[in-house]
């Protein structure tokens, strides 16, 4: 996959995951798992699983953030305002950081499952 201008700043995930996922799957499916897709398959899954380390560190700092805003609202009720607008901008951003966390730990968790269909495709040859 040759890398775009528009990859420069990043991908979208999902198109990402989708495309090598459906490629491994029509592999599957005609029964022509080989040696070379299979070394890639889990270069991509290592990709993945990095990706997914990366994100769950920063879901968890931002969890730390977002129970210190919430302590410090607690503690000085003088500033409930200003703490309430950024517990409320944690909060939005943890959402996202779930959603995303939730999309890269099912998809390693299928990739797993496709892996050992690759394997066990590869051992009946």
């Amino acid at each position: 996959m040759a890398a775009k201008k528009e990859d420069q700043y990043g991908i979208n995930m999902k198109q990402f995951c989708a495309g090598h996922q459906q490629k491994i799957q029509q592999a599957l499916a005609q029964g022509a798992v080989t040696p070379a897709l299979m070394e890639q398959h889990l270069e991509q899954l290592h990709w993945l699983q990095h990706e997914r380390l990366v994100h769950l560190i920063v879901t968890v700092m931002t969890v730390f953030v977002e129970l210190f805003l919430v302590d410090l609202a607690l503690l000085h009720p003088a500033v409930s305002l200003g703490g309430a607008i950024a517990m409320l901008c944690m909060a939005v951003l943890l959402g996202f950081y779930f959603a995303h966390y939730f999309f890269l730990e099912n998809t390693t968790q299928h990739w797993y499952r496709l892996t050992q269909q690759m394997m066990e495709q590869l051992q009946d040859e």
